[in-house]
């Protein structure tokens, strides 16, 4: 179970720089994976991307003088690939086969929300604030379930869902430990995040393969560039900046990317991609937005 610091530590350099890839990086990440899908279906192009930048971190570890992960931290760092690897990163990949990238994005708003009341059952409760906030920031995600591009795509709502509970899930569980108060065993640095790369990307090869999924060869110019700006930006910089988030601070303030995210994917989808959002999505978009601002902003 990690432990927290004080504010004062929290808005460190180290803090705010990694605040800052997972707020426009991560932002950047959504339309990227969308154009990786025209050569890389969705859990093959994640499984590929975690396990090249987990062998590269896994070396800057070893040769900082890091250790291998013993069999318990194995196990958390398994556990930690299967709900934030697996389940955020592959459905959300999914998701994109089915509803624009803007869109996505703008669901995953919902997880601060959702960390919010994963942590009641430890004992955090949120105050009126928050709760206000978590109230409208579910109504925000109804009502953008009811706009043209979730409204027509069944599945991709579903996936979203997936993603964004699981993640919420890891988020918490990385921090306050496993129900029942059980500490989860995980290696601290650059190998623990490398560990949770390679078992995560692991996973998602092995559901790739279940699933029959057949990546296109040779691959679009733009697919390969795409892939190789994820595999460095959103898997090796983004991922390992939450990973020291969750350790450094809150799961809540970790959760914070989600201020700008939606804004950042929402303008390079329409911007570059030429996604329709209409304007009652838009009007969502305020409105789960507005409930983030209120569950996050400091009393």
């Amino acid at each position: 179970m990690n432990t927290h610091t004080t504010g004062a530590t929290r808005l460190s350099p180290l803090v705010l720089t990694c605040l800052a890839a997972t707020w426009l990086i991560w932002g950047s990440m959504y339309l990227a994976i969308k154009w990786a899908l025209v050569s890389f279906p969705p859990f093959y192009q994640m499984g590929t991307q975690f396990i090249v930048a987990g062998l590269l971190l896994a070396g800057v570890a070893k040769w900082r003088g890091a250790v291998w992960p013993n069999r318990s931290q194995w196990l958390g760092g398994t556990i930690m690939g299967a709900l934030l690897l697996l389940g955020g990163y592959g459905f959300t990949a999914l998701a994109e086969t089915r509803v624009g990238s803007g869109l996505v994005v703008a669901f995953g708003a919902v997880v601060p929300a959702m960390v919010a009341l994963a942590e009641w059952m430890y004992g955090v409760r949120p105050s009126i604030r928050r709760g206000t906030g978590i109230a409208i920031g579910l109504f925000g995600i109804v009502l953008l379930t009811q706009g043209n591009g979730f409204g027509g795509s069944f599945s991709g709502l579903m996936c979203m869902a997936v993603a964004c509970t699981t993640w919420s899930i890891g988020s918490v569980w990385s921090v306050h430990g496993l129900p029942g108060g059980k500490a989860l065993n995980v290696v601290p640095g650059f190998m623990g995040h490398a560990s949770q790369m390679l078992v995560g990307g692991v996973m998602l090869l092995v559901v790739s393969w279940i699933v029959g999924e057949q990546p296109a060869w040779p691959p679009e110019p733009m697919a390969l560039a795409s892939w190789a700006y994820l595999m460095v930006a959103g898997s090796l910089i983004s991922y390992t900046a939450y990973l020291v988030l969750l350790e450094k601070t809150t799961p809540s303030l970790a959760a914070s990317y989600t201020y700008v995210n939606p804004l950042v994917a929402l303008l390079l989808g329409t911007m570059l991609d030429g996604e329709l959002v209409s304007g009652f999505e838009w009007m969502a978009v305020a409105v789960v937005l507005a409930g983030v601002v209120l569950l996050m902003w400091k009393e």
